[in-house]
């Protein structure tokens, strides 16, 4: 493994960290959604997982094309309009990412049949805002690409996996699409959980 490519696990491992922590009054969600060009008869072609502070607490998939809960967070919001919102956004998320795939260009020593496209949506919210977006993507398991939705900032992680970045850059309408949903959908929807799930996220108590 090159020097480079190191330093992109590296700091991707830290963004993710930060991403997924709690500091103080600060909560993050994070949405994995993995993607497959083609899928077997029976399993779907998309699967989402979402998580608040790195506790699950939803899934979806394109099969059933419904939103459901996961432990007692989903159980608390799962009836909450904000709750059929998401639903609606991440089958539109999905469908987008899918059509992201033919652009995808892998090195043929990568090729291992058709790709599958994970990324991962984060958003924090600090002081009653938005405080940190990102999208991470990965190929095939992969580490690739690291999207500050923010400032629009592109971290290049595997040189090899080329397409993503292009289309994102060519495509405006799709780039302020998912900036949208990261910057301001995804901290909406934290926003609204945080109401009933203020005092099932408090810090856990740290030793001296």
């Amino acid at each position: 493994m090159s020097v480079a490519h190191t330093a992109g696990h590296l700091l991707l491992t830290l963004l993710l960290t930060e991403a997924g922590k709690t500091l103080g009054n600060a909560h993050s969600l994070c949405l994995d959604l993995t993607i497959k060009s083609q899928s077997k008869s029976g399993q779907p072609w998309c699967q989402v997982q979402g998580s608040v502070d790195a506790k699950p607490f939803l899934q979806y998939d394109s099969d059933s094309n419904k939103v459901k809960p996961l432990g007692l967070l989903g159980k608390e919001v799962n009836d909450m309009k904000v709750w059929t919102e998401l639903n609606q956004t991440l089958a539109e998320a999905g469908k987008e990412l899918k059509m992201v795939l033919p652009v995808i260009k892998l090195d043929k020593k990568e090729m291992r049949g058709p790709p599958t496209l994970q990324v991962k949506m984060c958003c924090q919210r600090e002081a009653e805002q938005c405080s940190g977006a990102s999208l991470h993507f990965s190929l095939n398991g992969r580490t690739a690409l690291l999207l500050d939705t923010m400032s629009i900032t592109w971290t290049v992680i595997d040189p090899g996996a080329t397409g993503i970045k292009e289309e994102w850059e060519n495509n405006q309408e799709l780039a302020e699409y998912f900036r949208k949903i990261s910057t301001g959908d995804c901290s909406y929807w934290l926003r609204e959980f945080l109401k009933h799930w203020e005092n099932m996220l408090l810090p856990e108590p740290t030793g001296n």
